[in-house]
């Protein structure tokens, strides 16, 4: 999902850093590999709820064996209708949001929004989100022969959308009582260099023309890029400025279950990712995003090296597991 290149801005306090084909601007807040505010751990071990690793990663296998999501595209309609069965097929009432948004290069993009819901009737809410579409171009091969070739996107979109599909299914088996909504979102990554709108499509539609009259989740989180190897997830800027309550309880939950490494106390940068559109709209969002102070996005970025043989089971069930004992929580 992601860009530098596609609109995602890395902030940085330091001062102005060029690189990963994108811009990193200058911006009042914290340098990546700053602490952010101490989360203590509790004393006792919180009972954890099941997720499957293996179950999450045949999520992502399932979508690279499509092909490439590009919204338009075969590959992108079979796999959005498996998305919707497979959570109508785990108890989740689904709504979804057809319509086409404009490119930067004037293409008019299909886009199709798939929105579920349990507990529809609770008032206090949770949106849970990750986007299934995939950049038509690997503009950061490093083999320039190849940056017009589509991406598998295992982990750039695949990975996010594989960790929601295993969650859904948990709750559907376990019926929470809490109010939780699941959005897989379209049209992320069509976007260009310098344009910042012509990014996150998908999310800027469905936070304009909620699917619920007056909707307006209580809290949210974004998966993107959470499937690499050995991933790491610090804290996101903008997800601090918004939300730092909820990305304080994210880091306690994930050392709660023994993961607390993955989720360390420090800024990795600011992405202008998906989250940011619910921010606009006064939504708290949350991103849990692989971002390093040293060497920023995952090597695989938007490169024909986004396949599945670069995802991780042990990463993908550490987001999950951290993502469900949050849930529980709250």
């Amino acid at each position: 999902m992601i860009s530098l290149f596609r609109g995602i801005t890395i902030v940085a306090a330091a001062g102005l850093l060029l690189g990963c084909g994108g811009s990193r601007h200058s911006s009042a807040g914290a340098d990546a590999g700053d602490t952010v505010r101490s989360v203590e751990s509790e004393d006792k071990s919180a009972e954890k709820w099941s997720f499957n690793a293996d179950s999450a990663y045949r999520n992502v296998s399932r979508q690279v064996e499509f092909g490439p999501r590009i919204p338009g595209t075969a590959s992108h309609k079979a796999t959005a209708d498996w998305l919707s069965s497979e959570l109508k097929r785990y108890g989740w009432m689904v709504t979804e949001q057809h319509s086409t948004v404009k490119a930067f290069d004037g293409s008019q993009l299909p886009l199709r929004n798939i929105f579920a819901q349990i507990n529809p009737e609770a008032t206090d809410r949770t949106l849970l989100l990750a986007h299934y579409d995939t950049r038509p171009w690997a503009d950061e091969d490093p083999d320039p022969t190849k940056r017009q070739q589509p991406i598998d996107g295992a982990n750039d979109g695949g990975s996010g959308t594989g960790v929601l599909l295993e969650i859904a299914r948990q709750l559907g088996m376990s019926a929470p009582t809490g109010g939780i909504d699941i959005l897989l979102v379209d049209c992320e990554d069509y976007g260009t260099s310098g344009d910042e709108e012509s990014w996150a499509l998908g999310a800027g539609y469905f936070a304009a023309h909620p699917p619920i009259e007056g909707y307006k989740p209580a809290r949210a989180i974004l998966l993107d890029m959470v499937g690499g190897k050995d991933g790491v997830f610090p804290a996101e800027y903008y997800s601090r400025q918004a939300a730092a309550d909820i990305d304080d309880a994210i880091r306690l939950a994930a050392r709660r279950i023994g993961e607390g490494e993955r989720f360390p106390g420090v800024y990795g940068g600011a992405v202008t990712d998906d989250h940011v559109k619910l921010i606009e709209r006064g939504i708290p969002a949350v991103d849990i995003i692989e971002y390093r102070a040293e060497g920023g996005f995952n090597a695989t970025w938007h490169t024909t090296s986004d396949t599945l043989d670069n995802i991780d089971r042990e990463t993908l069930g550490a987001v999950g597991r951290t993502v469900m004992e949050y849930l529980k929580s709250i």
